[in-house]
């Protein structure tokens, strides 16, 4: 006997049927309702986020895209693309050191469009005044700027692709060029171990450290389920953002990249990912990192 479960999929004897899409994509109806895919930018208030948002909105007429951040209030950029694109795009709230938010956005997801296509963790903290800086020495390091640094940079990302995992099963590829979601966690080469040959940064560079690992395992697990989602890494470069301001006056000549650069050269990689590319941690230039 066979009956659909909560996402829409046929399910036989508690096994799921072969089809890896929900019901709703086996109607031409609804696979023409959302094509071009349903995109989900976690950290999508300004900097990367908010440029993500605006490529993937501007670069076509199709598709649609969630954005979420910790104050949409607040988000003059995303209030602004909403006015542009308002049957397009959402926005929601979600805080990442608080699960509950995370959850809340993914039963936004579920309810409205039953599926997900791409999820962008785009988010990171570097410093904030009066509460944390880069340390340069060891000397610096202290418990409460380690523990907040990695649950925001490597904790609250992972937490993000563990609630939509259901969403990006179900998803896969249906209304793109693709057979396949994907999921695009925002790193920095800094995180390398075997590329740190300069040292400081041990917060920064820990959490995203963390952030390849956890990326990676769960790449890992989605491959031996045989999920339809590949999942990569990405080192944007040096942007022009809120995050690098402060530490630009180091920056050698041409290096300091714009966040329209940047951004297209990402989605560019996302856009052209293959199964192949599952695991993997690549530059700005498609170059792929070492560990």
């Amino acid at each position: 006997m066979m009956k659909l479960n909560s996402f829409g999929q046929w399910v036989l004897m508690g096994r799921r049927w072969l089809n890896p899409f929900p019901r709703a994509c086996m109607f031409s109806s609804a696979v023409k309702q959302w094509e071009g895919g349903v995109s989900m930018v976690q950290g999508a208030s300004r900097g990367i986020g908010l440029e993500f948002v605006r490529q993937l909105l501007e670069k076509s007429d199709k598709g649609h895209v969630l954005a979420t951040c910790r104050n949409p209030k607040g988000a003059t950029g995303l209030l602004e693309l909403k006015n542009k694109f308002a049957d397009r795009l959402d926005i929601h709230q979600l805080d990442l050191t608080i699960d509950r938010t995370i959850e809340e956005a993914a039963k936004s997801v579920k309810d409205k469009y039953g599926r997900l296509n791409l999820l962008i963790n785009a988010s990171g903290i570097l410093s904030i005044p009066n509460v944390l800086q880069p340390e340069t020495t060891l000397n610096k390091l202290q418990r409460d700027s380690l523990l907040l640094t990695y649950e925001v940079n490597a904790v609250g990302p992972i937490l993000v692709v563990k609630h939509m995992w259901p969403l990006l099963k179900v998803g896969g590829g249906a209304g793109t060029d693709r057979d396949h979601a994907i999921v695009a966690n925002i790193s920095a080469r800094v995180g390398s171990i075997g590329d740190n040959g300069l040292g400081g940064w041990h917060s920064y560079r820990a959490s995203k450290a963390g952030l390849n690992q956890l990326t990676k395992t769960v790449s890992v697990e989605f491959a031996r389920k045989k999920d339809p989602i590949v999942c990569i890494l990405l080192h944007p470069g040096t942007v022009d953002t809120d995050l690098s301001r402060p530490f630009q006056s180091n920056v050698p000549e041409g290096k300091l990249f714009t966040k329209e650069f940047s951004v297209q050269k990402l989605l560019s990689i996302i856009m052209n990912a293959k199964r192949s590319d599952n695991g993997k941690f690549f530059a700005w230039d498609g170059q792929e990192i070492q560990w």
